[in-house]
Formats: C-alpha cells, sequence, structure tokens
C-alpha cells in the first residue's frame, strides 16, 4: 500500500481529479473531469438524472475504476488502486446514502459497532465510547437501542451520519441524502451536515436535485451536463442543468 499512498498534507486538496474519465459500467458518463476539493469545503454536484452525479462519486470511494486520467482521494491514487487498498481508502471517507442503508435487524448500537469491527476496532470500551460520541454529534443519543423500523426517516438518516463519522472521516460524501425526507426534515439533515463541516472542518461532497438546499447553503457548485461536470456558478446554467 505505501507505494500508492502517503498522508495529504494540509494544503492539498483532499480529491483530485485531472482530465479523468467517468465511467458507469463500461459507458463513458463525463469526459476530462477536473475537480479540486479542499478540506473545510462544501462542495454540490448537481444535475439532471444521468449526467454522471452518482459515478464522479462512486469513482471515488473505488466502486467505480478510474482508467484514464489523474484521480487521488485523501491521499489514495485511484488509478492501478489495489483491492486490499480499497477499505483504507473508505475509513477516510464517510458515505450517507438516499436510502440509509441501515441493517434493519439489528439496533442502532449493534449496526454502527458492526461497521467499527468490521474496520478493526477490537477494544470493547473503545467502540462504546466513539458509538456514544457519534450517537451525541447527531442528537441521537436517546436511540442507542432501538430498531431503525422505530425510528422516522429523518432520524434514520441521522444514525446513518453517525455511522459516516464513525471513523473520522476527512471527508463525506453524501448521495441525495434527503430526496426521501419532508422539506423541514430535509432542513434539519442540512443544519446537520453544515454544522459537521464548519465545527470539525470535514469536507462534504454532497449530491442533490434540490436547488431550495444550495441556495440556503451555501458551497460550491458543480453542474454535470452535456458529459461533461463543471464549476459554476450561473443561476441560467444552473437551472438548465436541473431542468427534466
Amino acid at each position: 500500500m505505501e507505494d500508492n499512498v502517503r498522508q495529504a498534507t494540509k494544503n492539498e486538496p483532499l480529491v483530485c481529479f485531472k482530465d479523468a474519465d467517468i465511467l458507469n459500467g463500461e459507458n463513458t458518463v463525463i469526459y476530462s473531469l477536473d475537480m479540486e476539493i479542499n478540506p473545510g469545503d462544501f462542495v454540490y454536484i448537481v444535475g439532471k438524472v444521468g449526467t454522471g452525479k452518482t459515478s464522479i462519486i462512486r469513482t471515488m470511494i473505488a466502486e467505480n475504476p478510474l482508467l484514464k486520467g489523474y484521480g487521488r482521494v485523501c491521499g489514495f491514487k485511484l488509478r492501478g488502486l489495489r483491492d486490499k487498498e480499497i477499505p483504507y481508502l473508505r475509513r477516510k471517507v464517510g458515505v450517507v446514502f438516499q436510502d440509509f442503508q441501515l441493517l434493519m435487524d439489528r439496533t442502532v448500537e449493534s449496526n454502527l459497532e458492526f461497521v467499527l469491527k468490521a474496520t478493526g476496532w477490537k477494544d470493547r470500551n473503545a467502540i462504546d465510547k466513539r458509538i456514544r460520541e457519534v450517537l451525541e454529534d447527531v442528537g441521537m443519543e436517546s436511540k442507542a437501542h432501538k430498531m431503525p423500523h422505530q425510528l422516522s426517516g429523518g432520524e434514520q438518516q441521522r444514525i446513518a451520519i453517525a455511522r459516516s463519522l464513525l471513523n473520522r472521516p476527512e471527508l463525506i460524501i453524501a448521495d441525495e441524502p434527503t430526496g426521501n425526507l419532508d422539506n423541514e426534515t430535509a432542513d434539519g439533515i442540512l443544519r446537520l451536515l453544515t454544522g459537521i463541516n464548519k465545527s470539525d472542518g470535514t469536507a462534504v461532497v454532497m449530491v442533490t436535485h434540490n436547488r431550495n438546499i444550495f441556495e440556503k447553503y451555501h458551497g460550491r457548485i458543480f453542474v454535470c451536463k452535456d458529459e461533461s461536470c463543471e464549476e459554476n456558478l450561473n443561476d441560467e446554467v444552473i437551472d438548465l442543468a436541473l431542468t427534466i
């Protein structure tokens, strides 16, 4: 692993793509992506369905291979990344999904314990302490013994965010995290994510279709359209990109 990864310095971007082609299966969906995301950034990736937004974040966590161009995430070079290196990359990246992806047959506490043990934690006291910490971070400390089906959608998403924080990631990637939530609950999730971004300096990359979100909670905006993805603050371009 030493050949591929080294500790990134504070002056280096957490995410760097240069002239990178982004794949969805065997098809290229974005050509020549240039993107840099720095520590402390809050970044939105927006665009219509099928324009490559999710493919970008799948490439960031090595679910999709990078075959052309340069890519590095949290110190890991993506091209030629070996299977045994992928878990180490993913320990530095917390991922939040639209559909929560909690294990429904076990409690909140057991969901979080499962992730910690899967990523190498062994000390019982340390595991218990870290679970308490992340549940407090998301305001869910009283829900540790609940089953996921006993929680509202917003509460389940807060648990998913707690899960993403377990290994103190440098970067949180959120794929439409408010897509299944009502507006008030979605607003609470955005307050939580922006709070984590500001208080801890954790970078956040968020895929969203919801213009209200990035108008209220400001960040950098990358627009996916016409097989490209570029940073853009032009309202007309963003409106066009979000028109279905």
